[in-house]
């Protein structure tokens, strides 16, 4: 049997690759004063306790920490606490996301081979850059929590813990660079002139919600789409601090250069958080805005569009939407086709519950204008889904302020969830 052996210089020319490419990795973050996002960033008080938060941008991500956290799903959070109480706080890091990355455990994901003494500088300096629990009194602590990755609006909610376990709860919403959502698109002054707005009292409102259209259109208005099956009420930012609150994402705008693939992870891109929404349209133009809850297959998800109507409710914007759930993908005619749940109306209280255990539903109640269909006699939308309802629409007051689970008002319009 013949042995071959390689070449000593080949040996050595492969070694001396291996430790320019492996062993030679260097790690150069910049200092925290180095990278400007400080500049976008919030501040809140309560009592003699300073939170300011910031969310860093994929590029400032990619400076700051001279790696891609980014592209492993990882967003850091800048936090500074101010403590001028009298008595130390404490801060769970898992009331700012429940999922955390570790300090250590980000590091060691980017750990490379053949570079000990590189792996060790990130673990010192990713331990060093986090930020602590322990908020002494007089003082000011600053540092990095490592969160899961979302784009467009975050909402960070921070709770600072006392001694006499009083609990004091810091809640931001930080715009996220890298995302151009549908609703910057709109121009919201011009939808409609003042002698289009029609303010109604609760007794108006029923009445017209019920004289609506049952369903979205095409683009034409000649086609009926999908059921006009949820109102919301509420201004432009409650609407929209809710839905974020309650974990729904915003979406690009049709505009395929929406949404930036800088630094974007490849979990974002399955579930289809960001994705554009495709139109459907009511007062003839598509949805004003367009909001999405992605689930672990990107062929499963809620979506949620809405329209700014003309009517408002004691001051308050009304909200025309539709809401949806897809359950199955499928490929016809070299076109992908979504099939939709054919039970509309458990989204449709999908969405209720959830904005009601996410503290952020005031008010509901449930008014006629769909039309009924039962499962034995389905209605068909012109894709050709099929879909049956109890008929009504589900209406929801919206707050930006959490709302106790006890302190949500029925307002007893229609009675959908009767006894069998």
């Amino acid at each position: 049997m013949v042995k071959y052996r390689l070449p000593t210089m080949w040996l050595s020319f492969m070694a001396f690759n291996v430790l320019t490419v492996f062993g030679c990795a260097s790690f150069n973050p910049l200092t925290v004063d180095e990278v400007p996002f400080r500049e976008r960033a919030q501040t809140q008080y309560e009592g003699n306790v300073r939170v300011t938060a910031a969310v860093l941008s994929p590029e400032e991500t990619d400076a700051l920490f001279d790696l891609p956290l980014y592209r492993r799903g990882i967003q850091p959070v800048w936090l500074e606490f101010e403590n001028n109480d009298e008595k130390p706080v404490w801060f769970p890091r898992i009331s700012l996301d429940r999922n955390y990355f570790a300090p250590f455990e980000v590091a060691y994901m980017h750990h490379r081979a053949f570079s000990k003494q590189s792996n060790r500088q990130m673990d010192k300096y990713f331990d060093e850059q986090a930020m602590g629990g322990y908020i002494p009194s007089g003082r000011v602590t600053s540092g990095f929590v490592f969160t899961h990755l979302d784009l467009g609006t975050k909402n960070l909610n921070i709770d600072l813990v006392g001694k006499d376990h009083e609990v004091r709860t810091f809640t931001f919403f930080i715009n996220v660079p890298g995302l151009r959502a549908d609703h910057q698109e709109v121009e919201w002054d011009d939808l409609y002139s003042k002698d289009q707005i029609v303010s109604h009292d609760e007794i108006g409102l029923r009445k017209a919600l019920e004289s609506l259209p049952c369903c979205t259109t095409n683009r034409k208005g000649t086609k009926q789409r999908k059921p006009i099956n949820i109102i919301i009420v509420g201004d432009t930012e409650e609407v929209f601090h809710a839905l974020i609150r309650s974990g729904w994402s915003e979406t690009g705008s049709i505009d395929k250069t929406s949404v930036s693939k800088t630094g974007m992870s490849s979990t974002v891109w399955r579930q289809y958080r960001y994705k554009p929404i495709s139109p459907l349209y009511v007062y003839g133009r598509p949805q004003d805005m367009a909001f999405r809850k992605a689930r672990k297959k990107a062929n499963e998800r809620n979506e949620l569009r809405l329209w700014l109507s003309p009517m408002t409710l004691e001051g308050k914007s009304v909200w025309i939407g539709q809401i949806n759930r897809d359950i199955v993908l499928r490929f016809a005619w070299l076109k992908v086709i979504y099939k939709i749940d054919p039970a509309i109306d458990d989204v449709r209280n999908y969405i209720l519950q959830n904005l009601w255990y996410s503290q952020g539903l005031a008010k509901f109640g449930f008014v006629k204008g769909v039309g009924a269909a039962s499962i034995s006699k389905p209605r068909r939308d012109t894709w050709g889904n099929r879909f049956f309802t109890d008929g009504y629409r589900a209406v929801v007051w919206v707050s930006s302020e959490p709302v106790s689970f006890s302190e949500v008002v029925n307002v007893e319009w229609e009675t959908p969830f009767k006894k069998k």
